[in-house]
């Protein structure tokens, strides 16, 4: 970069999700808008099926293929979360992502040449990668892909890495609203859902360190840290961050897929969707990390049934059973036959949501997805799964954008009612207006180009600040 502050070049590394590469990309398409040139590393097959380039940024920005080793217990093929047939294989993933992305990452920081970057942007689960770049003399950004309200609930650094005042050693520390929130807030994880949280995020695992320590790793050697969010939408969480890390934290803005996907053989579903009457649909998926068990998916089957909606379901297998009908209920695409459709396999999200026959979202809570909805007005009907999910429900539902369906607090499991009824509140009933009202309000925030291309301005201003006064 020059000492004017004028183009940069951006070393970005996202971790091996889906949730979490597609957001890296969109944000490398914005950063390169701007002007500055982008590096960004994957694994061969995801740079494959996710990674779309547009002809004009083709200059700016260049994807790197790193090769994942052999690492016992991984799948052949598995090169995303989404490729593991587990959970429980996902320490083995990590293994491969830190073996592979740390030697990438070093043979790139060591080339002295022009080529070098001046910022490395991570995802939390390289916490190798700051301790790399401050070798070099390359500063560090960790971009977080969950929202300040959620990072708030984790807690500071230290707590991550397993010590100081706000260390989480069981469960219960999860499940109440931390003392540092100075505000009156329900944002807090419910007994079931801490418990099912608290060992993979807060337990070393096979990979070596917790997913809790590597995110607080991340943010402890990062210079700044950059948020999904933005100010117009958690003001308050932002401040607490702030505190929280004691350095810049810095709304990066929304970047929702743009709804310009290609349909990809969906034609004859926008076909049903333009015979359907504006905002009458309920669109449900749950995104590509929850493994939803075969009870789960009947029960939000004939949940769907019992709402008398209309309804497009984007239709994961379940992870116990092999067959394409398992998880549907027998008879149950015969009985919903033309109110109904069940789509298997990739859908075109952002081109659903954006139709204007999409009424409401039944959706996991995963912040990719609640983006997505928010962006295109859409009404939220929650279902947290995991991870940040049931503290962005409550976040959510505080804002008044949305329901989220009601569980049994003990074990977390719900009835058909109860997706029934979530649905018919958010569609149907008169308090379905107000949340109508706050969607669109928040459309303008979370849609609107214009407001995300300048929060990345901000950001990328801070990025050349900061190098500005690194050069002295």
């Amino acid at each position: 970069m020059d000492a004017s502050g004028g183009s940069m070049h951006v070393l970005m590394l996202p971790w091996l999700a889906f949730g979490h590469i597609l957001p890296f990309t969109e944000l490398a398409k914005r950063i390169a808008r701007q002007g500055h040139r982008v590096t960004l590393l994957s694994t061969p097959r995801n740079t494959r099926r996710l990674i779309r380039i547009p002809p004009d940024l083709a200059d700016l920005v260049s994807v790197v293929d790193v090769k994942l080793p052999r690492v016992e217990r991984l799948p052949e093929d598995a090169e995303a979360s989404i490729d593991l047939p587990s959970d429980d294989l996902r320490p083995y993933l990590r293994r491969a992502y830190d073996a592979a992305f740390a030697e990438e990452l070093s043979d790139i920081l060591q080339d002295a040449g022009p080529g070098r970057p001046d910022w490395v942007l991570i995802d939390y689960a390289a916490y190798w990668a700051p301790a790399a770049a401050a070798r070099h003399g390359v500063p560090c950004a960790c971009l977080s892909l969950f929202g300040a309200a959620a990072l708030s609930v984790f807690g500071p650094p230290d707590a991550l890495m397993g010590h100081g005042k706000y260390v989480r050693t069981k469960p219960e520390h999860l499940a109440g609203v931390p003392d540092y929130v100075p505000f009156p807030t329900a944002v807090a994880y419910r007994g079931f859902e801490a418990r099912a949280f608290f060992n993979p995020a807060f337990v070393a695992d096979g990979s070596g360190v917790s997913e809790a320590y590597r995110f607080g790793k991340c943010i402890q050697g990062s210079q700044l840290v950059g948020i999904r969010s933005s100010a117009e939408f958690e003001p308050e969480w932002l401040q607490v961050l702030g505190d929280l890390y004691q350095k810049p934290v810095i709304p990066v803005g929304l970047f929702p897929s743009p709804p310009t996907q290609d349909v990809g053989g969906h034609e004859a579903t926008l076909h049903w969707l333009d015979r359907q009457a504006p905002g009458s649909v309920v669109y449900a998926a749950f995104g590509s990390e929850a493994k939803l068990t075969s009870a789960q998916l009947q029960t939000i089957a004939l949940g769907l049934e019992a709402s008398g909606l209309p309804f497009l379901w984007a239709f994961r297998p379940p992870v116990d059973a092999d067959e394409v009908t398992a998880g549907l209920p027998e008879g149950f695409e015969e009985r919903v036959n033309g109110r109904g459709l069940v789509c298997r396999g990739w859908v075109p999200q952002a081109r659903f949501l954006a139709h204007g026959s999409i009424g409401a979202f039944l959706t996991h809570a995963g912040w990719s997805s609640i983006t997505e909805g928010l962006a295109r007005g859409v009404r939220l009907v929650l279902l947290p799964l995991m991870f940040d999910q049931g503290l962005n429900a409550r976040l959510l539902v505080e804002k008044k954008v949305g329901v989220e369906v009601a569980r049994d607090e003990e074990d977390g499991s719900f009835a058909p009612k109860d997706i029934a009824a979530a649905l018919r509140r958010v569609v149907v009933e008169d308090e379905g207006e107000v949340f109508g009202d706050k969607v669109k309000e928040l459309a303008v925030v979370f849609g609107n180009d214009e407001v995300n291309n300048r929060c990345v301005r901000d950001f990328l201003r801070c990025l050349s600040e900061y190098s500005r006064l690194l050069q002295g």
